[in-house]
């Protein structure tokens, strides 16, 4: 159902990961600027304290002809005193930037987690229902929320570990090549082998940090169904069978999360190895050049604590890379995700108002990968009229209903509505004239307020009241410790049934819809709670086109047309009076429901007239 870019159907590497999000984060260039340049001043100033140490022996060793003399300070008491000023605003311009290129990642990495964030959860709702249908809804989760706080975490402090490494490289360098190039090429000689290493221990975890990922979408997806399901889950006292199950794709995560820290934490000892060669060759070289005579002391002092300064950096890019890794695995993820498309595209055809006149001519469908469910189907949904479908599980009652919102397309065949192609219309104006009153009825955590008030939060308060009197959930709300403001729980699961399904009723009264569809509204409730539920859809329904799906015939007596269907075609149709004096399978079905006739179930029936 979905169309997706290239770089969904091959995976991308971890540079070309990094490439996209910098496509993405394009409008945040002049931060990620900004940001660079504190690092680099930070750094600069960082390492300048080893540079003044050297001169400071400089000064005590060759006093009047050390190397602050040439500047015109004579005095070795004077120089000491020059240096300990310069001293004093390196360490205070160190300290601002370093402020300042903490403040400067952070918000940048506050900004774009933000934005990926938002515009992921946009897209992903812009996705047909398809998609969610191939999908769990705790790897989505994942996506948008653990992988994108894996990437914040990289450019909160990764971004800078990479700026300031590369800075103290190429200004340390430079300070060794003045000094002493000879000393400077035994001290960078570690540098292109540990920078070879990282890309080769780059290149075997990157696979692995993926797997790691996914595995973490894997766990968020069972710990969101248990919870879903807790009631399920305890009525067949199934706990210990889900903590076992649970308790192994944790232990996956574990042994594939391993097998990552394994090849990351091996990079560290090699890196220490390089940094070790690199001060032993300017410590022996350079201490028997101090002793022959052909170089400064204090360049010496420099030379030995900047080598430090050049390599030691490096032993931290095992953790930087192992950081850099999981966040384009993350990337990855939350950027492929973003380049899926939906199938279902929104028409130019803007409307206000519907009249419902619906058309299915020679309509075909069945889900991806999936069994036909409609087959040449034809019918008419007049305007302003009710009409009732009936029909055993499976016979494709719910799939018209979804057709007709276009949450799908069909395979075949053209729904028309009020003369146009259902294709035409601006899907959100179409879908904003359409109300639904589903058997399996959805309530946000929050309020009984904020729940019927969610797509509209200009709702005033005689509007919720006049809605909820005539959907006959006004008394039993007000019988609620905190009325309007009683929070109902995930789901609604503090409230009964009826009460859920009346607060449907009462949502869809105040969204003022042209076209009502009702979905097995009443079928599981109890005989006064469907009355109640019977009496409410009446008064709304006046006016408006309705659609029922309805198992209870008694619900459809009043009905203006009736569609009785059966695997996907419609077997009958007309009013209730004249298919009861048909005598086929909606009388037969009625008499069942009513008494009439002894029928053991509603497959014989269907099993009979074939």
């Amino acid at each position: 159902m979905m169309k997706s870019t290239k770089e969904n159907k091959k995976r991308s590497g971890s540079f070309e990961s990094f490439r996209r999000l910098i496509d993405f984060a394009k409008e945040e260039k002049p931060w990620f600027l900004r940001s660079g340049l504190f690092s680099i001043l930070n750094k600069i100033f960082d390492i300048a304290p080893e540079i003044l140490i050297g001169v400071a022996i400089d000064v005590v060793v060759s006093k009047e002809t050390s190397f602050v003399a040439r500047f015109g300070v004579i005095e070795p008491w004077h120089q000491i005193l020059v240096l300990a000023v310069l001293t004093f605003f390196v360490w205070v311009f160190e300290s601002i930037f370093e402020y300042l290129h903490l403040i400067s990642w952070r918000g940048l990495a506050q900004v774009i987690q933000h934005k990926l964030r938002t515009k992921a959860y946009a897209h992903l709702q812009s996705l047909d229902l398809g998609y969610f249908e191939n999908q769990s809804t705790g790897n989505l989760v994942a996506v948008l929320n653990d992988d994108i706080n894996q990437l914040e975490r990289f450019l909160d402090g990764g971004m800078n570990e990479v700026v300031q490494t590369a800075t103290a490289a190429v200004g340390v360098g430079a300070v060794f090549f003045y000094l002493s190039p000879e000393i400077a090429w035994l001290a960078i000689t570690p540098i292109p082998i540990i920078v070879v290493g990282a890309f080769y221990f780059q290149k075997r975890a990157e696979p692995l940090y993926a797997k790691v990922r996914d595995q973490v979408g894997v766990l968020a997806s069972r710990l969101n169904n248990n919870i879903s399901g807790i009631l399920t889950i305890k009525s067949f006292t199934g706990e210990e069978i889900e903590s076992t199950k649970m308790e192994l794709d944790s232990l996956d995560y574990v042994k594939i999360n391993s097998k990552a820290i394994s090849v990351s934490s091996a990079f560290t000892p090699i890196i220490r190895l390089g940094v070790l060669s690199g001060f032993l060759a300017t410590l022996v070289y350079g201490g028997w050049k101090v002793l022959h005579g052909s170089l400064n002391i204090g360049a010496y002092g420099v030379l030995i604590f900047l080598t430090q300064r050049l390599l030691w950096p490096m032993t931290r890019l095992a953790t930087t890379v192992d950081l850099y890794e999981r966040a384009m695995a993350s990337t990855r993820r939350v950027l492929d995700l973003m380049n899926i498309y939906p199938a279902i595209l929104s028409g130019p055809l803007h409307v206000q108002k519907i009249r419902g006149h619906y058309r299915f001519e020679h309509v075909t469908f069945g889900y991806e990968s999936g069994p036909v469910i409609l087959q040449d189907l034809q019918l008419e949904i007049l305007p302003q009229k009710t009409t009732a479908l009936v029909g055993l599980t499976g016979s494709g009652k719910s799939t018209i209903i979804k057709l007709l919102s276009r949450y799908y397309e069909v395979t075949q065949g053209n729904i028309y509505l009020d003369g146009n192609p259902l294709q035409d219309y601006n899907l959100k104006a179409l879908r904003k004239r359409i109300g639904l009153v589903s058997q399996d009825v959805f309530l946000f955590h929050g309020t009984i307020r904020e729940n019927l008030c969610f797509h509209d939060e200009t709702i005033q308060e005689d509007q919720l009241v006049r809605a909820c009197v005539l959907a006959e959930a006004h008394d039993f709300i007000l019988t609620l410790d905190k009325g309007y403001d009683t929070v109902v729980g995930e789901r609604g699961q503090k409230l009964s049934g009826g009460q859920r399904q009346r607060l449907s009723i009462a949502r869809a009264i105040l969204k003022d819809p042209d076209v009502l569809i009702l979905d097995e509204a009443t079928s599981a409730v109890d005989n006064e709670t469907e009355a109640a539920i019977q009496r409410s859809i009446a008064k709304i329904s006046k006016n408006r086109t309705t659609v029922v799906v309805a198992h209870r015939l008694s619900t459809i007596t009043e009905a203006d047309h009736i569609y009785v269907l059966d695997h996907g075609k419609i077997v009958e149709s007309g009013k209730h009076r004249d298919l009861l004096e048909s005598n086929h399978i909606y009388a037969k079905l009625w008499n069942v429901q009513t008494g009439g006739k002894a029928m053991t179930s509603n497959h014989e029936i269907f099993r009979n007239q074939s």
